[in-house]
């Protein structure tokens, strides 16, 4: 396997060959030339590096490609600021992540131990097992919603407490006459305003004081209208907004892929009276939706599971990390070490 290495910032101009390779694949929007160009421009550090493995010499057709960032000494991983569900990592299925993995450890500047593959999707490579120069560690459990059959069937699987709940929600909106109603806004024009919208809801929340909120003129906010609207020209884009009323209380930042649609980010009016959800009644509203239009398999949250994703799906999966060293030797000890460290933080506990 032919690892070749040049800066990340010339993405640009392999991009024809990072499209065809995604297309090859699972092609989740994560990957997408639209969503890792933007996410380099605005959150890269400037150290990192595109990896390219061609497949039959330094001419052949791409099998492999990952955007990589140091990690310390003697230690790489792949790209993965906070806005990135999955780590920056593309390759043809049927090839062995691992072996991959442990070939591009050898061709990684000065003497590099280990490689780590994060925040891996089983469903766009499978777990490898932990042998030889490989070893994986659980990140999370994340969610999704398969789209089979009718809504109401998939709804009356839901619990009594969540259909009941927000059933009583909607018929006090009707009694106080605010009429709740559903937008979704796909035409790049429209992106800019809708990102400041909900920019605007999240720096007013509880995110704005962790320091986290998007807003139209910090990085995370260019990065979101820059990327939707990269998404948005070729119909790939959907930013759902609900509203009661002429007041806007809940939004949803999504991409779109050939068979899912990815809800990267979520945010509501925190003024509105407890007693209400908007999120969830937009969620309902939003997933009735995408039921009747029949256009994806699934709808993916890529979030830590949270008690909500429980009430809204029963199908749950975990996120991985891989490690890839350059010596079988090499992994054993690190794991030798992470099982004392374990013992001693139990040790630690069961003292308190």
């Amino acid at each position: 396997m032919n690892w070749q290495l040049v800066p990340a910032a010339r993405l640009a101009d392999f991009v024809d060959e990072w499209t065809a390779l995604h297309a090859a694949g699972p092609a989740s929007p994560l990957l997408a030339a639209d969503f890792v160009l933007p996410l380099l421009q605005h959150f890269g550090e400037g150290g990192e590096l595109l990896a390219i493995c061609r497949a039959g010499g330094p001419g052949g057709q791409p099998v492999a490609m990952a955007v990589l960032a140091p990690a310390g000494r003697a230690r790489w991983q792949t790209f993965q600021p906070a806005q990135a569900p999955v780590g920056i990592w593309l390759q043809r299925p049927g090839l062995e992540t691992a072996a991959l993995g442990t070939a591009l450890v050898r061709a990684l500047p000065g003497f590099t131990l280990v490689l780590g593959l994060t925040q891996c999707d089983p469903e766009l490579y499978p777990r490898p097992p932990d042998e030889g120069c490989a070893q994986t560690l659980d990140y999370i459990l994340t969610a999704r919603v398969s789209i089979r059959g009718e809504f109401a069937q998939y709804w009356e699987g839901r619990g009594k407490n969540l259909r009941g709940n927000l059933k009583k929600q909607r018929a006090r909106l009707e009694r106080e006459g605010i009429v709740p109603r559903l937008e979704v806004v796909r035409a790049p024009e429209a992106v800019a305003a809708a990102v400041a919208d909900y920019g605007n809801m999240e720096s007013t929340g509880w995110k704005a004081g962790s320091g986290t909120a998007v807003h139209a003129d910090n990085a995370q906010g260019r990065f979101y209208r820059d990327m939707l609207e990269a998404f948005c020209a070729r119909g790939a884009g959907s930013i759902y907004r609900y509203w009661f009323g002429q007041r806007l209380v809940a939004s949803d930042l999504c991409i779109e892929g050939p068979d899912c649609i990815v809800v990267l980010k979520t945010a509501y009016d925190e003024s509105v009276d407890r007693a209400l959800s908007p999120t969830l009644l937009m969620r309902e509203e939003e997933t009735r939706q995408l039921f009747e239009e029949g256009r994806f398999a699934r709808i993916e949250f890529y979030g830590k599971v949270m008690e909500w994703h429980l009430r809204w799906t029963d199908e749950v999966r975990t996120l991985y990390h891989l490690n890839t060293y350059r010596w079988p030797a090499l992994r054993s000890w690190h794991r030798r070490l992470q099982a004392r460290a374990a013992g001693n933080r139990l040790t630690e506990q069961q003292c308190i």
